[in-house]
């Protein structure tokens, strides 16, 4: 990234900085992968730019499916264009299928699909280890208002209806996944940060025998090993399918 941008901010997976436009940033995606709040860490060759690629491609499908969003284009393979935000935060997890930190707490079983979809929000603070946190908790830290949460969750629920369908094309079933909104200048809230295989649950549909064979983030946390190649073959399918 060129000296003559500022670094505004440096995330575990992206850096963000400055544009000529101050209602714009740019979003570097790096090569890092960590799991269990940083506590595991490694880097990758190439995962910043898949992930920048996915997420573009997918930004572009709900964009056009009217849901507002921060990404504006790409810069190049691995750097993206957004409107700057001001991010509220709180992670809105929606689970379609039982897995991961749900089946730890309760006594649902791995791989039960739910009735409905479930939302679970989570305060974004690493210090805390971003735990779960109620709709009350969130009025009593007047980190949003209530019709600003509602609509949060109404957009959560409009993109999983998008994502899940859009998906099960190219043959993968949408587990679970993370997003983060935030406020734009005009403090319209947008769908922010990225949506990649870093933040979905994706298996793939093309397995006899319901063998699970997860293309996510899931191979680094659980050392299955093959990352780059899950995340490509990803790419793939999103390009052959567009």
């Amino acid at each position: 990234m060129n000296n003559y941008y500022e670094l505004i901010y440096e995330g575990k997976a992206k850096k963000v900085f400055s544009h000529d436009d101050a209602d714009k940033v740019i979003i570097e995606f790096k090569d890092d992968a960590t799991a269990f709040n940083a506590l595991k860490k490694a880097k990758f060759e190439g995962k910043g730019k898949l992930n920048c690629l996915i997420s573009a491609r997918i930004f572009e499908i709900l964009v056009k499916k009217n849901i507002p969003t921060h990404f504006l284009k790409l810069k190049n393979e691995n750097t993206m264009i957004a409107k700057k935000i001001k991010v509220i935060p709180l992670e809105i997890v929606l689970r379609n299928t039982a897995y991961g930190s749900l089946c730890k707490q309760t006594t649902i079983k791995a791989g039960t699909l739910l009735a409905k979809p479930l939302i679970d929000i989570y305060l974004k603070n690493d210090d805390l280890n971003d735990p779960l946190i109620t709709k009350e908790r969130i009025e009593l830290m007047n980190i949003i208002s209530p019709k600003e949460l509602d609509l949060i969750i109404d957009s959560t629920l409009k993109i999983n209806v998008i994502l899940k369908s859009f998906f099960k094309n190219i043959q993968l079933q949408l587990v679970d996944f993370k997003l983060e909104f935030g406020f734009d200048s005009k403090n319209n809230i947008l769908l922010g940060d990225e949506i990649s295989p870093d933040n979905c649950r994706l298996w793939d549909l093309n397995q006899k025998n319901d063998t699970i064979v997860s293309l996510d983030k899931d191979r680094f946390r659980n050392d299955l090993g093959g990352l780059i190649e899950a995340y490509s073959e990803i790419n793939r399918r999103i390009n052959d399918f567009i």
